[in-house]
């Protein structure tokens, strides 16, 4: 049986998690089922199933299997506005399933897993680039203008940003989980470069759904974890 490929010393697989929830695996399933054009593709599960693993990972906090449906779910409100809205929802199971919070190569880790697995899964040569492609472009969250896959990969992503005071305060503390082999000083440096940088952005929300939707309470809401973070 053809299955992903087996993790590196840099790539572990994930705590092996014994049933990946039922839900996202059948949205996956019909994802790639769709997305090969292979004449005679692998089985989709074994793929899946070890995503779902990666992404259920004993370090994660923040960055789990909720975070991947959450993002899948914002793709579908946006993708009218994509090119190749499927390459993006690919894109989403990718962008994350490479996380290790103590090293700054995720991204880049997690577009080569995603070259390699797509290839082998069936996947055409084109998409399986621009999915990597995209992945990567989640390190800056900054698509260029016109991109829209990148737009809407990025939109959604971000949307956590945008949420009540209550789930905003959830989701930083899950971050400084994922981070608790830091220390406090450092910490609050190292966030607070991160805020500075989305809050320098032109815009947080590229796709106009997302701007209309997200942008105000977003910056409200990075903008007072900054204060509290002293920066």
């Amino acid at each position: 049986m053809v299955t992903m490929p087996a993790p590196s010393e840099n790539e572990p697989a994930g705590s092996g998690a014994a049933h990946p929830d039922p839900a996202l695996l059948d949205r996956w399933t019909a994802l790639l089922t769709r997305c090969r054009s292979a004449a005679a593709p692998p089985d989709p599960a074994p793929y899946g199933k070890n995503l779902l693993e990666r992404w259920g990972e004993p370090q994660r906090r923040y960055h789990t299997t909720a975070h991947l449906a959450a993002v899948l779910d914002r793709v579908d409100e946006l993708a009218d506005h994509a090119e190749d809205p499927d390459a993006v929802r690919l894109a989403a199971w990718f962008h994350d399933a490479v996380y290790r919070p103590e090293r700054s190569e995720n991204e880049e880790r997690s577009a080569r897993l995603a070259q390699v697995a797509l290839a082998e899964a069936g996947v055409g040569d084109e998409r399986v680039a621009e999915v990597a492609r995209l992945v990567r472009l989640t390190t800056s969250h900054d698509p260029r203008t016109g991109d829209r896959n990148g737009e809407v990969l990025c939109d959604a992503d971000l949307a956590v940003l945008a949420g009540p005071p209550t789930a905003y305060a959830a989701y930083a503390a899950a971050v400084r989980e994922e981070y608790g082999f830091v220390p406090d000083a450092a910490f609050r440096e190292g966030r607070a470069a991160v805020l500075r940088h989305l809050l320098g952005l032109p815009r947080l929300f590229r796709t106009e759904t997302g701007f209309a939707r997200w942008e105000m309470a977003a910056r409200h809401n990075v903008g007072t974890e900054l204060e509290l973070l002293g920066g």
